[in-house]
């Protein structure tokens, strides 16, 4: 049995994980040894992904961004344009896994206080001053990490009890026209150009990555994914009829399914053992963006832990977005608003900045009540009233289909 004894394990080496392993080693001189544990290629192995996140100017992870745009579109159900200008320098940035994973990898092997463990995780075996990893190699030896903490970052196996939880599931085709189609500095973050679905919404998502190629997503918010046949359907809707793109081929395609809910993650599993990412509780429950808040969470627990401090997740979000998240998810199950009509009249009506920053989590009070007086407050206001009395139930996760997975 091969072991090794760390400060901390990681399990998981996708973008939280390495997030995580990244930030403690970011400073030179002593800093806590780490161990990355992530299972060989194959099955259970993670498939190339997109993550996309706004940021003002310039950030930290700059060198990893494939594309950026400077200017975001939402169109109305009618194709009105209600948002173009005066984003203040936010830019749309999108990371590929392909480019971050490999790079940020052999950033860590070459420093010799981390450790990079190619094995699939059998058991997390928690204890009062340490935790345990017992796993297998590709050879199919036994493998034994011990650690101080020990950090799952691996997708949760199952839903928290909600009161309302939905699911964001989507389908994109990475497209080549035979001519110019696109705006290369434009994103349109939603087009609600697309059939509304009764309880959810759906929008397509459209991101340039030059005059002939884009990504072009269909997303829809509800209680299940759809089949093969509705995505493909979905799509050729938009690209023949609703936004023609004439000649064109499928280089690419890549899917996902992300809850949304308002259960709690638990970011402590035991006294030595921590959730981390989407398992954590980084996703947010309105909109299914995940990659900025485990940039923040990985930050906090990386200075945790070189401070000595115990190194517990912070909460992603602010109780009140929650709580806000918490009535939306309401409101739009429940039918009592239009989830197209909500975001259009959330763009039109606010600052671009504002829905932003709100989106993303970083508004601070006085900009979530300027934006909830611009919501519909009625419907909004009767589902936060509703929800100490609903029950709270397990839903269950719908079974992974074969294709590319994405998460943004």
């Amino acid at each position: 049995m091969r072991g090794l004894d760390v400060d901390a394990v990681v399990v998981g080496g996708g973008a939280a994980g390495l997030s995580l392993a990244r930030h403690v080693t970011a400073e030179p001189g002593p800093a806590p040894t780490v161990a990355v544990v992530e299972p060989p290629s194959g099955p259970v192995s993670s498939p190339p992904r997109t993550w996309c996140f706004w940021e003002h100017g310039d950030g930290e992870l700059e060198e990893f961004v494939h594309r950026s745009w400077g200017r975001l579109l939402v169109r109305g159900t009618d194709g009105r344009v209600v948002t173009g200008d005066g984003w203040d320098g936010v830019r749309y940035k999108m990371i590929r896994s392909a480019d971050f994973l490999p790079a940020v990898t052999a950033e860590l092997a070459a420093d010799r206080r981390v450790h990079l463990v190619t094995a699939t995780v059998t058991g997390v075996h928690d204890g009062p001053d340490g935790a345990r990893v017992t796993g297998v190699d590709a050879a199919g030896r036994a493998v034994a990490l011990r650690g101080r903490w020990v950090f799952d970052s691996r997708p949760p196996r199952r839903l928290p009890p909600a009161r309302t939880t939905l699911f964001q599931h989507f389908r994109g085709w990475f497209v080549r026209t035979a001519t110019d189609r696109f705006d290369p500095g434009v994103a349109e973050l939603m087009d609600f150009r697309t059939p509304q679905p009764p309880g959810g919404l759906s929008f397509v998502y459209v991101l340039p990555l030059g005059p002939r190629d884009a990504l072009v997503e269909y997303t829809e918010f509800g209680p299940a994914p759809l089949d093969d046949a509705g995505y493909r359907e979905a799509l050729e809707h938009y690209t023949r009829r609703v936004r023609p793109l004439g000649p064109h081929t499928v280089t690419g395609t890549e899917q996902g399914v992300i809850p949304m809910t308002d259960g709690h993650f638990p970011r402590r599993l035991g006294d030595s053992v921590l959730a981390l990412g989407a398992a954590g509780g980084a996703t947010r429950p309105a909109t299914g963006y995940t990659f900025a808040a485990i940039q923040r969470q990985a930050a906090a627990v990386a200075a945790a832990l070189r401070a000595g401090r115990t190194p517990v997740p912070p909460r992603p979000h602010a109780r009140r977005h929650l709580a806000m998240d918490a009535a939306w998810l309401r409101a739009l199950a429940a039918g009592r608003i239009d989830g197209a009509a909500f975001f259009t009249r959330l763009f039109a009506r606010n600052p671009p900045r504002r829905v932003l920053d709100f989106l993303d989590g970083t508004s601070g009070p006085v900009g979530d009540v300027a934006l909830g007086l611009r919501c519909p407050v009625g419907p909004m206001a009767r589902s936060l009233a509703e929800l100490p009395f609903l029950p709270r139930r397990t839903a269950p996760l719908p079974h992974p289909r074969p294709l590319r997975k994405a998460s943004r």
